[in-house]
């Protein structure tokens, strides 16, 4: 067949690209290769994750040059009226928004991955997550936007549409800014909850009456994982003008205090002496702050706080109980008479009033 001959001008340049696309794809192996053998060579474990996560947009883009550059040596400009050029500029746009995606995702991974967020004083591992997840969305949503700004314009109908509404921007964006107002706060709610962090990752809160922990932050909306294993689905702006609980805002420690009720008569000593060796024996005690006190009086009975600490919050709910549950039995077991009790006295009808002696 003529197709096949050497001699044949179209079979010499598709034998040419052939043998350059296959060279390009293996150049694309042998550069990966290298960058994961150099990213292996990093202490930090985590950068050998670097080079999977933008393993297959590198090789796409390898790819992509040489056919930008096979093409541009053959001369293609159109095949059965479809323009070539505007299709390769289109993929490299989507390949090169790939490629800026894939590097974002990598970079987070390598920054976060000295920060874990289980240790039990996590307030640094919270902060790098957080600040890190948020810069990630807002990231990928410039590049997907200026990527799809950049693919519509490349169409001249498009491009002319869009210089035929100029004259009326301005009206425009008073619409646009009117019925967007909205999702613009909370997208810079969102910008200002990264910066200053009022939350972060794995915070416990107080939301709506809800205790719970900050599981996801997004640019619009915040995902509070409740106690009971429900999901409250916040604004992001909710924490910019809503006062709410933090109870880990500064470190991962926290104070559960317990109340208890007895009568005027009791000896708060011996309670205090005896919280010594419930905490003693109290596995989720981390030995800081053990404090018994009365902290106010009725006409019935006394309050006594019993104040300790805890490393986290999970472990002072857990205190929490258990403290209150040992106070209650040594109550029951040594000074049950002193619990709180109602008092009534009985007067004589007939002599009440007192009379008024003459």
């Amino acid at each position: 067949m003529e197709l096949f001959n050497f001699e044949n001008e179209n079979f010499r340049l598709l034998l040419i690209s052939a043998i350059f696309l296959i060279s390009a794809f293996i150049l694309s192996i042998w550069l990966y290769r290298i960058m994961k053998r150099i990213l292996k060579e990093n202490k930090n474990p985590s950068w050998k994750n670097i080079a999977s996560v933008i393993q297959y947009p590198f090789k796409a883009l390898v790819l992509l040059i040489a056919i930008v550059f096979i093409r541009s040596h053959i001369g293609v400009t159109d095949i059965y009226g479809i323009k070539i050029g505007l299709i390769l500029y289109i993929l490299f746009l989507t390949v090169m928004s790939w490629l800026g995606i894939s590097i974002v995702k990598a970079i987070k991974i390598a920054v976060i991955a000295g920060y874990d967020v289980n240790e039990s004083d996590n307030l640094k591992a919270r902060k790098m997550h957080t600040q890190m997840r948020v810069f990630e969305r807002i990231t990928i949503f410039l590049i997907l936007f200026i990527t799809l700004a950049l693919i519509l314009l490349s169409f001249e109908t498009i491009r002319e549409i869009g210089v035929s509404l100029l004259a009326s921007a301005g009206i425009a964006g008073l619409i646009i800014g009117f019925a967007a107002q909205k999702s613009i706060s909370m997208l810079l709610a969102g910008f200002q909850i990264a910066i200053t962090q009022p939350i972060r990752i794995d915070d416990v809160v107080i939301v709506e009456g809800e205790w719970g922990r900050i599981e996801e932050i997004t640019l619009t909306y915040v995902v509070v994982a409740i106690w009971d294993k429900r999901r409250l689905v916040v604004p992001v702006n909710y924490f910019i003008d809503t006062p709410f609980q933090n109870w880990t805002r500064q470190s991962a420690d926290i104070l559960g205090s317990v109340f208890i009720y007895v009568d005027y008569g009791f000896p708060v000593d011996k309670l205090r002496a005896y919280m010594d060796e419930a905490l003693a024996n109290n596995p989720w005690w981390d030995g800081n702050v053990k404090v018994l006190q009365v902290t106010d009086c009725t006409e019935k009975s006394m309050e006594l706080r019993a104040l300790a600490s805890a490393k986290d919050s999970p472990s002072a709910w857990d205190l929490r109980v258990k403290l209150r549950e040992d106070l209650l039995e040594f109550l029951r077991l040594n000074y049950p008479e002193y619990l709180p009790r109602t008092r009534v006295k009985m007067v004589d009808d007939d002599n009440f009033p007192p009379k008024k002696q003459s």
